[in-house]
């Protein structure tokens, strides 16, 4: 076997996940290099509890002055420069250059001890696309003094089969061999590693005077999975593609595995949080609705809710995980891309405010919501779809086309208070008792005396809003037996096809249903589908909202109107209730938002848009 097969051979690991034995031991361990292993309490939960995920190789890189192998700075701001050989090639073959604006600039050596063209470099790696970059040894490398440092990117590329540009791999792995000592070898490839890192972090935040945030490195999450949701492959693909990039960003997990409905939701509301720097779902929008309900239950809800919140996309819809990589990158990602891209996001450890929204139920119910409320149409077509759901996101369209053949009407009472009004109104909001004052009362008389009542109403005897874990203050809303404020809305038309809350950008991974919506824009947007619609316009709406076009059609039954708080009363007990695309009882149901009340995991640190006027 040839030297250079010996060294590719030896190197391997290196490149893979985990990449070296000190990493293999730690991925075995759950934990980094100077972590000692955690374990899980079982709180009397059956579960399937996995650890993996490790640094990459052994900590131990310094921040400290280039020696040997770098310089510091100069007329084209070079901070780090050295002579290395690429692997697994033996000899020094590219002449490296380390810049100030985050540039890895690499120059191919043409012949022995002279360098390619200094004009341009025959490569180069924008760190922004870096996710890490770690130093190590390999006793079993042909040359045993030799330290090595590889760099870990994923920048976009076209590839002749895509329709558009999605995140590759890149890892480069340079060995150094500027001297006989191990330990200044070692040393020189660490100061390399470190000073990467260092210009591939997003910049500081307190610095920036940014409003998002960063997870410390190294890190550890807790991963959540749903081994059922979308077509059954969230636990292959997280192998596969999410734990080799949290390996190589040096994030440690403990992996949950789901077994039953609403077991996020017990395991986050009974586990020790102080464990773990973010919380992760890896499945459908549904598993987060589920952990962010069970934090809400918590005695310690604020603490525990600045912990940020992460979507790794796994389902059917990832309407969150679609939304997050629109406002980071405007792009159209689905499938393996949108998981890779989400993953991505958690490797470079950026977290935005994200705004929650309160749902009160008449039963009795609170809940709460990231993502979308809804009744009629697109609810229905969600729950009635689940039978198709190893067509992936593809089942959305055979359920809109079954339930066009026999379009419903829902009847119900929508009443909202506009996002415009809320500065001016909130003089007069609950709990100041004005909402009992008899302008009040007729205010909303002349709507509702056709003598229908909503369905599901509690008598006044009944307390509105029993209090469990949660003590956070809807004061927008009124108990359900009061008429709604005098400065809400309420919407003449009482015969609807489809009634959407959102509150993200997008409904699905193709369904950009709100075009100005953000994380923390402090808005509801609401749209509805009035009685009267054609089947052939309902079509239209939905191939137009591929692109986020729909309103523009200017359809005269599709109303938008972005609101802080809302009441939905139906007046029969017909069609499915959604939240986050999970199903609930057919009743009278109230939300306000809640700005920032919790962090999420994203690209980008864009907040607060001016609403859109009604359409």
């Amino acid at each position: 076997m040839s030297s250079a097969a010996r060294l590719r051979r030896a190197l391997i690991p290196a490149q893979g996940a985990p990449a070296t034995a000190a990493a293999a031991a730690a991925g075995a361990a759950g934990g980094c290099p100077g972590c000692a292993p955690r374990s899980a309490s079982r709180r009397g939960l059956s579960m399937k509890l996995m650890e993996g995920g490790s640094s990459p190789g052994e900590e131990g890189a310094r921040r400290g002055a280039a020696t040997g192998g770098g310089g510091g700075g100069g007329e084209d701001d070079v901070l780090l420069s050295g002579l290395f050989a690429l692997v697994p090639a033996l000899k020094p073959n590219y002449a490296l250059s380390l810049t100030g604006g985050a540039e890895l600039l690499m120059r191919r050596q043409e012949a022995a001890g002279s360098a390619a063209p200094s004009g341009s470099p025959s490569a180069a790696l924008s760190l922004a696309d870096c996710i890490g970059c770690y130093a190590f040894q390999s006793p079993g490398a042909p040359e045993p003094a030799a330290a090595y440092f590889t760099v870990f990117c994923y920048p976009f590329k076209k590839s002749w089969w895509d329709s558009g540009p999605s995140r590759h791999r890149v890892a480069k792995t340079f060995c150094v061999l500027a001297s006989p000592d191990p330990e200044e070898n070692r040393r020189v490839a660490e100061t390399w590693a470190a000073k990467i890192r260092e210009l591939a972090a997003p910049p500081d935040p307190k610095l920036a005077g940014a409003a998002y945030g960063l997870l410390p490195q190294p890190c550890r999450v807790m991963v959540l999975l749903n081994p059922q949701s979308g077509s059954g492959r969230a636990l292959p693909l997280f192998r596969s593609q999410v734990q080799p990039m949290l390996t190589e960003a040096n994030i440690a997990f403990d992996l949950f595995v789901t077994e039953k409905p609403n077991h996020a939701w017990d395991l986050v509301r009974e586990e020790d949080m102080s464990r773990w720097d973010a919380l992760v779902a890896m499945a459908g929008d549904g598993l987060l609705y589920e952990m962010i309900n069970g934090l809400m239950e918590r005695p310690d809800w604020r603490l525990v809710t600045q912990k940020p919140l992460c979507i790794l996309p796994g389902g059917s819809g990832n309407a969150l995980a679609a939304s997050l990589n629109h406002y980071a990158s405007k792009g159209n990602f689905v499938k393996e891309d949108l998981l890779i891209n989400c993953t991505y996001f958690l490797c470079k450890g950026r977290y935005s405010p994200m705004d929650i929204v309160s749902l009160r139920t008449a039963s009795g119910k609170r809940l709460f919501s990231c993502l979308s409320f809804g009744w009629g149409f697109v609810s229905d077509v969600d729950i009635v779809s689940e039978r198709y759901r190893k067509l992936g996101s593809a089942r959305f369209t055979v359920g809109t086309f079954q339930l066009l053949t026999t379009l419903q009407v829902y009847k119900g009472r929508l009443s909202y208070l506009p996002a415009e009004e809320q500065g001016s109104a909130s003089d007069s909001s609950f709990p100041t008792g004005t909402q009992n004052h008899p302008s009040a009362q007729h205010t909303h008389r002349g709507s509702f005396d056709n003598g229908k009542l909503p369905v599901h109403i509690l008598p006044p005897s009944v307390p509105p809003f029993p209090s469990e874990g949660c003590n956070l203050e809807d004061s927008l809303l009124v108990p359900f037996e009061q008429p709604v404020p005098k400065h809400w809305t309420v919407v003449p038309e009482e015969e609807f096809v489809s009634i959407v809350c959102i509150y993200q950008s997008h409904l699905g991974a193709d369904l950009f249903l709100a075009p100005s919506a953000k994380l923390y824009d402090d808005a509801i947007h609401i749209f509805y589908l009035s009685a009267g619609v054609s089947r052939m316009a309902m079509v239209k709406l939905f191939m137009a909202m591929d692109r986020g076009t729909h309103l523009t059609l200017n359809n005269p039954h599709l109303h938008y109107v972005p609101v802080k708080a809302f009441r939905l009363e139906p007046l029969e007990p017909k069609g499915f209730m959604t939240v986050d695309g999970e199903v609930l009882a057919c009743e009278p149901v109230q939300g306000q938002i809640h700005r920032r009340l919790t962090h999420i995991i994203s690209g980008s640190s864009e907040g607060l848009g001016p609403p859109r006027k009604e359409h």
